[in-house]
């Protein structure tokens, strides 16, 4: 039986390496060796909120990898293909409904993490983008680039991008973004003139939202997207009653279609580009120190991936 090298969180908020056996795959599961694995938020919530977080994170979920084994009842996948899933193990088996076969590509797979696109794929699908719509997007993390990608490939009249912090805004205005906004400097009155039809939040924080709030349309839609870790979150009831405007949570469990594969199809195509937003790389062993890093907030952090080879 074959050790990983793999990690867990402690509640003190650090990161601990041990090695775990893994069996063979079961029937419908393929084994699956080295890759990648991206950082999420939720991984680095768990870490700064030292055991607050519930549900904390598991040991990775967007995993891409290369198959050895293969189980007793798989026929699409074999030994070498490059696939979808996985978390921070070095082996680990598979689930074949996540294990999606990755095309011949010449990108290294820190730029093949799968999962967090077919997230922003649901997100983006939520908008329901009609000709001519303006939208505005809260949040220029990972997440938020990820869907203004996908956004500028549609015909907008506008994409406003709102941000706290000035390079994740230089980025978002070289993809394509209409115009961009420094939070700090955001004319309220002004942007809500402009009669947003969706405004689109991945900031996962309490004053996105409320911007969202202020800023969409009578009768639009606010695209809940990020995730406000914790237990509690506040809206103005009038403001809600009164606008009119729909509020969907497009967080992954509400997928309107499966979206590992349209995922994968948007990387190969460049529709979806990773390569200017994985601005951190490590080894498992050097993970527990970035986590620090991100942590203690460096400004110059977008993703991080974990190479597992």
């Amino acid at each position: 039986m074959p050790k990983a090298e793999t990690l867990r969180y402690l509640d003190d908020g650090s990161i601990e390496l041990i090695q775990k056996d893994i069996p063979d795959p079961g029937p419908q599961e393929v084994q699956v060796e080295g890759g990648a694995c991206g950082i999420c938020s939720w991984d680095v919530a768990t870490v700064k909120m030292k055991g607050q977080m519930h549900p904390p994170a598991p040991p990775g979920h967007e995993g891409v990898g290369y198959v050895t084994k293969v189980g007793t009842e798989v026929v699409d996948l074999k030994e070498g293909d490059r696939v979808s899933g996985g978390g921070f193990s070095t082996i680990r088996n598979v689930d074949t409904r996540r294990a999606l076969k990755i095309p011949e590509s010449d990108l290294p797979d820190e730029y093949w993490i799968v999962e967090p696109v077919s997230c922003a794929v649901t997100g983006i699908d939520h908008c329901q983008v009609k000709a001519g719509d303006r939208i505005a997007l809260i949040g220029c993390g990972f997440m938020g680039q990820l869907i203004l990608q996908g956004l500028v490939h549609t015909p907008l009249d506008q994409l406003v991008a709102i941000d706290v912090v000035q390079s994740r805004l230089d980025l978002a205005n070289k993809t394509g973004a209409s115009e961009v906004y420094l939070a700090g400097d955001v004319d309220v009155a002004e942007l809500k003139a402009r009669e947003f039809n969706v405004v689109v939040d991945t900031s996962g924080n309490q004053a996105g939202l409320d911007l969202a709030t202020d800023i969409v349309k009578r009768g639009g839609k606010i695209n809940l997207f990020g995730w406000l870790k914790g237990q509690t979150a506040t809206f103005d009831p009038t403001k809600w009653h009164l606008g009119g405007f729909t509020v969907v949570n497009s967080a992954p469990g509400s997928k309107i279609r499966e979206t590992f594969a349209p995922a994968i199809r948007m990387i190969h195509k460049g529709i979806i580009d990773l390569q200017p937003l994985v601005t951190h790389t490590a080894t498992m062993s050097e993970y527990p120190g970035l986590m620090e890093r991100i942590v203690a907030g460096d400004k110059t952090y977008i993703k991080g991936v974990v190479t597992l080879s």
